[in-house]
């Protein structure tokens, strides 16, 4: 057993050796409230991450096989194209999927790194052996409803594998690269892609088809945005007024919401005069409050300035965590 140094010996040793004896000998101190990266809340995150990627496999497959497949249509993206050659050769839909989307996931591990290409290829091969393996019955025979809800469980599907940490479709992928090189932005890429996509389906099938077609993506474009988005879409709200800390008290005490306080100083003056300085408060409520916090602002100062702007995401905070987190 090791003895532990005395500080008396310490001091005698060389300033070089007293701080390696002092290295070995204490345990380095583990910060409790920085958990290494291994802890309870890193295992809680994987698991949840794991449900719902396999959530939104199932969602998936139940959205191809019991509403787009029996009708004929297609999505966009490698989905897409996966459904477009299927249904003019025939071949295996679960192979296409995974042979069509392996290009995209050696990019993707190239460009978002190797633990997104590992869950991406995991999702992609899980959604195939779904498809494989587990038939689903046909739910709807109205082109209408197909199209309609056939997207709308499709596109869950892909909006919990992105909140799982994964793709089901590598379009993406190949959009976010592209618009590295090109004058583009990822959504143009994606659009001029899809317009491809249901172009040669219009000429392939028929153009009622590719019409369906285009609704069931436009649904599944709207679930994704609305789960990746989350139930509940929040406002910055920025508040400027010479009564701030009446406004700030009432967001922070009555509405119970964090409030950030930043100094501002006028831009309008024709008089070149100084203008003082200000506190500018920044905010976020859900959409359902912005109401309510227009009223209370109204109450303390009717000329206060207030700008409002969508807010995507947020974390951490006195903001209610969202759904799906």
């Amino acid at each position: 057993m090791p003895v532990k140094p005395t500080p008396a010996e310490l001091q005698n040793q060389p300033k070089g050796a007293a701080a390696t004896a002092a290295t070995e000998t204490i345990p380095p101190h583990e910060d409790e409230a920085h958990p290494t990266v291994y802890g309870p809340r890193w295992w809680r995150k994987q698991v949840v991450q794991g449900l719902m990627m396999v959530a939104g496999i199932f969602s998936a497959a139940l959205g191809l096989e019991s509403f787009l497949l029996p009708n004929g249509f297609i999505d966009g993206g490698v989905t897409g194209i996966s459904l477009l050659t299927n249904h003019t050769t025939h071949l295996s839909l679960p192979l296409l999927i995974v042979v069509l989307n392996i290009p995209f996931v050696v990019m993707g591990y190239f460009q978002l790194g190797r633990g997104f290409a590992a869950r991406t290829l995991a999702a992609i091969l899980g959604l195939a052996t779904v498809l494989y393996s587990v038939h689903f019955s046909v739910l709807a025979e109205d082109k209408l409803l197909a199209a309609v809800f056939g997207g709308f469980f499709l596109g869950s599907g892909i909006g919990l594998a992105v909140r799982g940490g994964a793709v089901l479709d590598g379009t993406e992928i190949l959009a976010v690269y592209l618009s590295k090189k090109l004058p583009l932005t990822v959504g143009d890429i994606i659009l001029l892609i899809n317009i491809v996509i249901f172009g040669v389906a219009a000429l392939l099938l028929s153009i009622t088809t590719a019409l369906y077609s285009i609704l069931a993506y436009l649904a599944a474009a709207k679930m994704v945005d609305f789960i990746i988005e989350g139930i509940e879409e929040y406002t910055g709200v920025t508040i400027i007024s010479p009564k701030s800390e009446a406004i700030r008290r009432m967001v922070t005490e009555k509405l119970g919401r964090g409030a950030t306080l930043y100094v501002g100083k006028s831009g309008y003056n024709t008089q070149g005069q100084d203008q003082g300085t200000i506190d500018i408060i920044f905010t976020l409520v859900t959409r359902l409050e912005v109401t309510r916090l227009t009223d209370e602002i109204d109450k303390i100062d009717p000329n206060a300035f207030v700008v409002m702007s969508s807010v995507r995401d947020t974390k951490g905070g006195m903001v209610k965590r969202r759904p799906l987190h």
